[in-house]
This record gives structure tokens, sequence and C-alpha cells, in this order.
């Protein structure tokens, strides 16, 4: 370091484009302040927060379908974790909502201003999502039937038919006997 009177001179560490960029982004969501631009603003959130997924989204298996992750432009900006979590920004635009989707209503997973605290909880989630998936696709073996019996023939539908035809037939006689003994 050195000093002529002026400001020390520092040794300038590299810095990666992409740090820059999200570091930018950050900036310009905290300045944005206009009510036009607030939605920009929440846009610009969770892009920020969807790249610092990245690296957690890279490692889910390839053959693992369930996520679909992607920003959604409404009227409120989200960011789809899958069909029924999402984050979304709060009332004051800088807190981040962790929301899924039940059928008892929404519920807050988490709920904070840093991109980190986020990041965890999703990973959390997903985390769970796909344990769960585990357990939908084990099956149960079948138990083991030490004497098994021979399957049952299904019952013929002919001879209770018959049967019945008979006893019809029967009782018209016996009828026509009482009737004509009776008459005369």
């Amino acid at each position: 370091m050195a000093s002529n009177g002026t400001k020390p001179v520092e040794e300038a560490r590299p810095q990666r484009l992409r740090d820059a960029l999200r570091q930018a982004r950050i900036e310009a969501a905290d300045r944005t302040g206009v009510v036009v631009e607030l939605r920009d603003a929440e846009v610009a959130r969770l892009e920020i927060l969807n790249e610092a997924l990245d690296p957690l989204f890279a490692e889910i298996p390839v053959g693992i379908e369930m996520f679909d992750r992607g920003i959604s432009q409404g009227d409120t900006p989200r960011l789809w974790i899958d069909m029924v979590a999402h984050v979304a920004m709060g009332r004051d635009k800088r807190m981040y909502r962790f929301v899924q989707d039940t059928r008892h209503g929404r519920v807050v997973l988490a709920e904070a201003h840093d991109v980190p605290t986020i990041v965890k909880a999703v990973t959390d989630y997903i985390a769970r999502r796909m344990i769960e998936r585990e357990h939908a696709l084990v099956t149960m073996p079948a138990p083991l039937n030490v004497n098994p019996s021979p399957a049952k023939k299904p019952r013929s539908r002919f001879w209770p038919f018959v049967f019945g035809v008979m006893v019809g037939v029967v009782g018209l006689f016996a009828l026509a006997l009482f009737v004509s003994v009776r008459g005369h």
C-alpha cells in the first residue's frame, strides 16, 4: 500500500462479471421507489434469487422432472419452484415470501429479506419433495402365501335359472290343479 496524500492504493481484486451484475441489480432494485417501477424491481429481485438457485437446481438428478422453475410476469410476479410452491415479494417489495398452495389454503414456508435464507428454505423444500417422491415410488412386496388356494371358478348362472324355471312350472301346475279341484 502506498500513500501520497491521496487515498491509499489497494490491490484490485478480480471480480466476476456475474457477481458485478448481481450487485448492480441489487443496487438498481434498492433505488427503484417509483410506483411504476415497483413491478420491475420485484422481477429484478426474483431474477437475483433465480440465479442464486442455479447451483441447487444443477444438483437435481436428470430423471426427476417434478420441479419447473421460472418467473411468471403476471400482475404479481412469481418465481415458481414447482406446481404448488413459489416465491413472491412481500408487501414492502423487499421481503421474499416462499409459499406453498395446499388444499387448506396457502402456507408461508419462509419469509426473509436476504437471498441466502430463501435459498436454504427452497433447498429444504426440494429435499422434502424428493423424499416424498421416493416414498411414493416404493411399492410394498406382496406377502408370501404359504398355502395358496386354487383360484375359485366363477359360478355358473345356468343351473339357478333352470331351477327357477322348474319351480315356476311346478307352482303354476299346482295352482291350476287347485283351481280345477275347487271348481268341481
